[in-house]
């Protein structure tokens, strides 16, 4: 176990180990400035010192709302140092999601980044009769500015300060995290300085990062698997760069070198669709040269290679993939994956590239990680690796998988029955279908609520499908469907840009078309249900898929499809193309 005991004393800890005067780096008017562990230290505690004097006490609820940024650390550093509880919020959710998080949490003090955000939490203030304090971290015209919290803290006595953090015990609250959910309102996960710090200690080995690492942070830092990984890196001492913004994010990571950054499987689909499409724009032997390499990685293994296999390995990594490497920094040792389910090819092209991707399993309630893939512990492709330290997973009879262990969450807020629902005699019931391959390596399955049953009675596991079928370059999105139905079908989102390329090569003109064209076009419709038909061939009569419709636009979150961290609604999804829906299953 590592030595903190209270997050805060994480960045002390720094300081007293390996201070650093690029712990934080930010870019600034086009320039990369740094702050360093002391200069850190120092603005935490002022924002803590201007708590106290604004009279927060132990155990109010502090929200901050805010995209990944140095402003956000300070600030929850600082709210920790005090005693009070860490609300933190996704900057894309609703206004009635932010109503209804704001009262059961009974925010009393908000922070937010900038404009827009204020905005949000002002149209619905007066829903709120707890918030007595809004502030923004950029500066905004008619708002309270967050330097004025350290101003009020300005004649505060940092021993009062001192005194509140020793106060504060291992076991405490630190903060709770609202999941997002697919379904219902949000719940409240109530998460220990002991949780949180059980899975820095025992992700430490993993994540192969060191005091003389630089790590890239883009992830929504809101959520507990970049929050964790931040305390992580502040721990061992690694630099922490932000990206700008997703759209800058290639830019940055070209910039940064990073030697570690963190992704969800939807971000590395599309650095992958990118590669692709760089591919197709070669000729000749270029062209032939990186599709042989593509194809020579699509049957990689961790282990048991050939000689001969290892020597066009060899000279793929040379000619092809070290180009792969130079677009990711030239420095990358690891891609940190969770969230949700990671392609295995995928997982087996980039390891073949000589850029591991190390997918890991969590949920938010397990602080977050369970197991992860490591080079000390072992790879296994299509798995999400072995137990971390101190954690203990086990299957029950249906094939669930129970988490047992330090980083398994307090319970939900002012929830006990949802509580006492999911931890059953000290195992956490995860919701996910899972088993062991090679006796260590967890292979998730499936989401137990989302398996399915057609009306013939046969079982469908929507999410290994979906996963499958997104391995063809004509398909960006999809979900399985056909609950109670005689067959499943799909709602599938065209690969648009691909689409258009693969267009001009067959002479359709749909390079200048809109979506609505393309997906209406029978000759794509004809190409896409070849696709449907070659993968359809790997499964069962009864899973087939008997239809697919496409759709004109990307699932999203803004448009309520997706969640926060780009897991598919299912029942919203049903609900927003019922149209669509209704042509496969006339009623």
């Amino acid at each position: 176990m590592i030595e903190a005991k209270r997050l805060f004393d994480v960045p002390y800890h720094q300081l007293a180990s390996y201070p650093q005067e690029n712990m934080f780096v930010t870019k600034t008017d086009g320039e990369w400035k740094p702050v360093s562990t002391q200069d850190f230290l120092s603005e935490a505690m002022e924002i803590s010192k201007g708590l106290i004097a604004m009279g927060v006490q132990p155990g109010d609820m502090i929200g901050l709302v805010s995209p990944t940024r140095y402003e956000w650390n300070v600030m929850d550093i600082g709210i920790q140092q005090v005693g009070a509880i860490v609300v933190p919020f996704y900057p894309n959710i609703s206004e009635s999601d932010y109503e209804y998080i704001f009262n059961d949490a009974g925010i009393k003090l908000c922070v937010v980044a900038d404009a827009d955000l204020h905005e949000k939490i002002t149209n619905i203030r007066g829903e709120i009769p707890t918030l007595e304090n809004l502030f923004t971290m950029e500066n905004v015209s008619n708002a309270k500015n967050w330097s004025e919290i350290k101003t009020a803290g300005s004649s505060e006595d940092e021993n009062n300060v001192k005194s509140r953090m020793e106060k504060v015990q291992h076991e405490d609250m630190a903060t709770i995290i609202y999941t997002s959910g697919t379904t219902g309102f949000p719940k409240g996960v109530m998460l220990s300085h002991k949780n949180i710090l059980s899975n820095v200690s025992g992700c430490i080995e993993p994540i192969p990062a060191d005091q003389n690492s630089k790590v890239l942070s883009f992830l929504p830092v809101c959520h507990i698997y970049e929050r964790m990984l931040h305390y992580l890196y502040m721990y061992i001492g690694a630099s922490i760069y932000f990206a700008e913004s997703m759209d800058t994010i290639g830019d940055n990571i070209r910039e940064v070198q990073p030697d570690v950054f963190t992704a969800v499987p939807r971000l590395i689909e599309k650095v992958f669709d990118k590669i692709m499409a760089k591919g197709d724009e070669l000729t000749g032997i270029k062209r032939k040269l990186f599709f042989w390499a593509v194809q020579l990685a699509e049957s990689y293994t961790f282990e048991n290679r050939s000689f001969i296999y290892n020597l066009k390995l060899k000279i793929a990594r040379k000619l092809i993939f070290s180009k792969w490497q130079v677009a990711l920094g030239g420095n990358v040792r690891a891609i940190a994956s969770g969230s949700a389910a990671l392609q295995p090819r995928l997982a087996r092209i980039f390891l073949a590239a000589d850029i591991p991707i190390l997918e890991g399993y969590g949920l938010t309630e397990t602080s977050p990680v369970c197991t992860v893939n490591s080079f000390d512990r072992g790879i296994r492709i299509g798995t999400v690796g072995p137990m971390i330290d101190d954690v203990k997973v086990k299957i029950a009879e249906d094939g669930e998988i129970l988490i047992q262990g330090p980083n398994v969450m307090m319970g939900y807020y002012k929830l006990q029955d949802k509580t006492d629902e999911v931890i059953k005699d000290g195992w956490f019931h995860t919701g996910d279908i899972g088993e062991f391959v090679e006796g260590k390596f967890l292979k998730i399955t499936d989401r137990k609520k989302e398996i399915f049953k057609t009306s013939g009675g046969k079982y469908i596991a929507p999410q290994a499908m979906e996963n499958k079928f997104k391995e063809s370059r004509f398909i960006e999105q999809i979900i399985v469907i056909g609950e109670s139905q005689k067959f499943p079908s799909a709602l599938i989102v065209p690969n648009f840009e691909f689409v258009k390329e693969w267009g001009k090569r067959k002479d359709l003109n749909v390079d200048s078309a809109t979506n609505d064209e393309i997906a209406s076009n029978q000759k794509v419709i004809d190409r896409i249900n070849r696709e449907v038909e070659t993968f359809n061939k790997e499964y069962g009569s009864w899973e087939q898929l008997k239809c697919v419709e496409l759709l004109t636009s990307e699932m999203s979150i803004e448009g309520g499809e997706l969640t926060p961290t780009l897991k598919l609604k299912r029942k919203k999804i049903m609900e927003i193309h019922a149209e669509k829906i209704n042509k496969i299953y006339p009623k």
